[in-house]
């Protein structure tokens, strides 16, 4: 059973390359649900993105235990060789953060994170690589460094090319149907979606440019544009790394005077995923066009208790 009072906790959120078979995705849930001492919070799919996102929470080894059992089915279920989709990805689990919540730090989450990436390349022989918090080389810090070439070509490059050599795991290949996967601690992280009243998707990735922070844009944003064929819209896809620091109304403010600049209005925005409830301040679902939010379901803090 799951009890969050006088317990250390933290928060555990795999990327999963499916986005388009119900029961894959299901197989991985129960694997998860299996795990004492662990509550699954939140899921979600996407077949545009063809990807699907994970929350759960949990004591730190229960944590840990759930997040290898999953990659251990998505290996099983996913084959990234038949896979395609708007989102990058390296792997079948693509990346698994963990998080700390009440009672732990990011120094126990770093060796959840170290401890999970050395059994999955020993166990399940696929290859791992730390970023973020759990980086032990600097240019892996930022994710998009990691992943930024994709499957295909990361296949090819960690045979001959030092600077791709995983952390963990095969040194030389990649799993040959499950890829690599990226391990990390992080603080808490708010995948945040605009749709625009378009389709244009050069304007999508002119406004990413624009707003994410490597590029000059506003702090803590990660963005990227997409083009969604189940909506038929570009969409402005983004990681909002320190609501703190941007939040969401500001970068949805900034979405919308650079669309209008080009006379393209905003549908609706989105989130994938839980907010902690600071990020939520009254009204905002309502200003920022937050399409189906529910506090009930998406507010971290209303699903632990």
């Amino acid at each position: 059973m799951f009890q969050s009072e006088a317990m250390s906790l933290v928060e555990c959120v795999p990327n999963f390359s499916e986005g388009r078979r119900p029961e894959v995705l299901e197989s991985i849930l129960v694997a998860i649900r299996a795990v004492p001492g662990v509550k699954l919070i939140d899921h979600s799919m996407d077949a545009s993105h063809n990807r699907a996102v994970v929350t759960f929470v949990g004591a730190p080894a229960a944590a840990s235990e759930a997040a290898f059992r999953a990659i251990a089915c998505a290996r099983d279920r996913i084959d990234l060789t038949q896979h395609q989709g708007e989102h990058p990805r390296i792997g079948a689990t693509d990346v698994v953060p963990f998080v700390p919540l009440e009672g732990s730090s990011m120094a126990e989450c770093v060796g959840l994170a170290h401890a999970l990436g050395a059994r999955v390349g020993r166990e399940l022989e696929i290859p791992v690589y730390f970023y973020e918090a759990a980086a032990k080389q600097p240019e892996r810090r930022n994710l998009p460094n990691v992943r930024n070439i994709g499957f295909e070509k990361l296949r090819e490059a960690v045979a001959s090319d030092p600077a791709r050599t995983p952390d963990e795991g095969p040194q030389k290949s990649l799993h040959p149907t499950a890829g690599a996967t990226v391990i990390g601690a992080r603080s808490f992280l708010i995948a945040f979606n605009v749709n625009l009243e378009t389709q244009d998707l050069a304007l999508a990735k002119e406004i990413a440019k624009k707003i994410r922070e490597r590029d000059g844009g506003l702090p803590g944003i990660k963005a990227m544009g997409f083009f969604l064929d189940d909506k038929l819209c570009a969409q402005v896809s983004m990681n909002v790394c320190s609501f703190e620091a941007t939040g969401l109304e500001r970068v949805y403010r900034e979405i919308e005077g650079l669309a209008r600049s080009r006379g393209v209005a905003i549908r609706e925005s989105e989130l994938v995923g839980l907010a902690p409830r600071a990020a939520i301040s009254a009204g905002l679902p309502e200003r920022i066009r937050l399409a189906g939010f529910d506090a009930r379901k998406q507010v971290v803090e209303e699903l632990i208790g």
